[in-house]
């Protein structure tokens, strides 16, 4: 089918999203050795497998990325890549995410990695003119105090940067290793500064974590489909506006939910929840947004103006100039209509 209509993603991850063949010329040009002799090879092992275990496994596809990424010219080139990638998607808008205080194993500070990336968005759009955002995740790595620090510094620089391309800040990492409601202290210091903010939650842990992500004061959530298994969380949604940044086939990856077809995100939309269709990891699961959108019309149950339903919701969640938002969601409307 094709998707001619404003295009979404507000829940992508920049280190989830290189191209293998970057991947692949940073190692070379890095001297760092790669686990396949050939381009080829590099490619069937930095994707997902359809046997992957569980979410820590999924994670663990992060370290070589990760590991390449240390430098600023290496952030920019990605962040420039990626944002042509989605362009050429007929994307109309993304927020793209990172941690930076991932990126400082070489010498970079927080704010280094962040100018990294933003110079390679503003290059990428000077191209495309596709919107973009950024947003920076603080982490969890299974203990709220080990990086304590590290997180409200990445608070701090998104702040310095929010008139520079910073859109808001996130919560990310290895959510069921520690409580949602632990990082508080995150959020508290985002409220210093009246940062915009999203919370993964409802993944790999269940619909409290979902809820103590809502006391953070978030309006937006990233993934929560498992907010499915509390009827009441479910009102909850609905009756506040709160909106779900469900990413499918990352979903059935992390082995969070069993299949598409079992999948909650047509119940959680039909009952009135404002859920939204978006990638997570593009080269790491192997898809693009209209893959997604494949698999929500041929598997879930949608039609094409229920997706652009979807990508209204996206419009109106997202942490975008006003301007910008109102005209893609006056468009999506149109075309509403126009059917």
């Amino acid at each position: 089918m094709n998707y001619d209509f404003p295009k979404i993603d507000l829940h992508l991850h920049l280190d989830g999203s290189m191209l293998p063949e970057t991947a692949w010329d940073l190692a070379q040009s890095q001297g760092i050795d790669m686990p396949a002799d050939n381009l080829e090879s590099f490619r069937e092992f930095i994707v997902v497998s359809a046997d992957c275990r569980d979410v820590n496994e999924y994670l663990r596809r992060f370290d070589l990325p990760l590991q390449l990424l240390q430098t600023g010219d290496a952030l920019t080139r990605v962040s420039r890549e990626l944002v042509s990638m989605l362009a050429k998607q007929g994307l109309a808008y993304a927020e793209i995410r990172f941690a930076p205080q991932q990126h400082m194993k070489a010498g970079l500070t927080q704010d280094d990695a962040t100018a990294a990336v933003l110079r390679g968005i503003r290059e990428g759009q000077a191209k495309t003119g596709v919107g973009i955002g950024l947003l920076l995740c603080a982490m969890s790595y299974g203990d709220a105090s080990l990086n304590r620090e590290e997180n409200v510094e990445t608070v701090r620089t998104a702040d310095r940067f929010r008139d520079k391309g910073v859109v808001g800040v996130d919560l990310a990492g290895y959510e069921g290793m520690c409580p949602v409601a632990d990082f508080a202290y995150v959020f508290r210091e985002a409220d210093k500064y009246g940062l915009a903010r999203t919370v993964h939650a409802g993944d790999s842990m269940g619909p409290q974590s979902v809820r103590d992500a809502l006391s953070f004061g978030t309006k937006r959530i990233g993934h929560g489909h498992r907010s499915s298994d509390d009827p009441a969380l479910v009102k909850k949604l609905i009756e506040e506006g709160i909106t779900l940044e469900v990413c499918p086939t990352s979903n059935i990856q992390c082995q969070t939910q069993p299949s598409y077809e079992a999948h909650p995100l047509k119940r959680l939309f039909d009952a009135g929840v404002r859920v939204t269709v978006n990638t997570d990891n593009m080269v790491l699961s192997n898809i693009d947004l209209d893959h997604e959108y494949d698999i929500c019309i041929e598997k879930m149950g949608f039609s094409r103006n229920d997706l652009i339903r979807m990508n209204i919701y996206s419009a109106e969640a997202a942490f975008m100039a006003a301007g910008k938002r109102d005209a893609i969601i006056s468009e999506l409307r149109r075309l509403l209509d126009a059917d």
